[in-house]
């Protein structure tokens, strides 16, 4: 059996296009924070962007601009493995292996497929529908102990949960782990500078509800001044900001990026109004998120290191999973490969 780590983290992101400061704060700067603590694998779920359509140029390009995104906050690919999802084939593998043990009634309890496909299932993709099962491959073929996500992927966590508890039910094994998915941070999920209420989304039409990684600074300034909030003087805690989605936001995003509890965020604040407030977030927001675009600007000029980089990245994945899926294959009664 293959030995099981005391801790290993697994995390991924789709290659959707336009990081923002969400994408940053609620995964990219964890992922960087993690490394040294624990051994860290992060992937670049393009199997998973393909369960809808993508323009294959787009797709490519996509991709790398999220290694550069990956690199360019912090996470060394010296420190931790990074790769794409589809140069490793033992997340395809695996991927229909467990949607042999997962049940049908499991994903039809599954919320982001009825989320995405809307009233339009029947013409929905079967990857889109099947793949929780592909997302707990990814997972299990690591033998992750943990996998940081968003409040909105905790369900699939625990989907990854069921999954291995059945095979190792099925088969009477203790074989694959059972994940634990890490949710933490004063700005997990950043909301929307334009409605307090919403999340922080590229897929806004509005520019102004979001900070783009790729935003320079005079951009980043503006967007922060004119965010909607309200007229009342910031509190002397957190607690005081419960009913106030849009001052929440901003004084969570200024302690996230800061690396100060909210608490001591509004102490430092108390009884000033946002025309106080405001500018100090731009200076940290610019002070912090400057030279990560100038990073990623660098890296995607060099895209064959970029491509060397995450082909390095994809041998030490497949290092890892390629014996763990060999084991899944003989404990189900495959003949070994030769």
């Amino acid at each position: 059996m293959t030995p099981q780590p005391q801790a290993r983290v697994f995390s991924g992101i789709q290659p959707s296009g336009g990081l923002t400061l969400g994408n940053y704060l609620g995964a990219l700067k964890r992922f960087a924070e993690q490394q040294g603590k624990v051994e860290t694998i992060y992937c670049l779920v393009d199997l998973h962007a393909v369960t809808v359509w993508q323009e294959p140029e787009a797709l490519r390009r996509q991709t790398r601009e999220l290694a550069a995104g990956f690199i360019a906050a912090g996470v060394d690919p010296a420190r931790s493995v990074l790769f794409v999802q589809s140069h490793v084939s033992a997340h395809a593998e695996l991927g229909w292996l467990l949607m042999c043990v997962a049940r049908l009634g499991w994903m039809n309890r599954m919320t982001q497929f009825k989320d995405k496909a809307g009233k339009n299932a029947e013409k929905a993709s079967l990857g889109l529908y099947a793949y929780p099962a592909l997302m707990a491959a990814d997972i299990l073929a690591y033998h992750a102990t943990q996998v940081p996500v968003g409040e909105d992927q905790k369900q699939h966590v625990e989907l990854t949960r069921d999954i291995a508890a059945k095979f190792n039910h099925d088969y009477g094994v203790d074989f694959f782990p059972l994940p634990q998915p890490v949710i933490e941070g004063a700005a997990t999920r950043v909301m929307s500078l334009r409605d307090g209420t919403k999340k922080m989304s590229k897929s806004d039409p509005s520019d102004a509800s979001r900070i783009n990684l790729t935003d320079d600074a005079d951009s980043i300034a503006q967007k922060i001044r004119k965010a909607r909030t309200d007229a009342a003087p910031l509190p002397g805690s957190a607690e005081g900001l419960k009913d106030r989605p849009e001052a929440r936001n901003l004084v969570n995003i200024y302690a996230a990026l800061s690396g100060e509890p909210p608490d001591a965020v509004c102490a430092r604040f108390e009884g000033q109004g946002f025309g106080v407030f405001k500018p100090a977030l731009a200076d940290v927001a610019v002070a912090q998120l400057e030279p990560i675009t100038r990073r990623m600007t660098e890296l995607m000029a060099d895209p064959a290191e970029l491509d060397r980089l995450l082909q390095a990245g994809a041998d030490q994945a497949d290092a890892i999973a390629r014996p763990i899926v060999d084991e899944t294959r003989r404990i189900m009664g495959m003949i070994p490969r030769r």
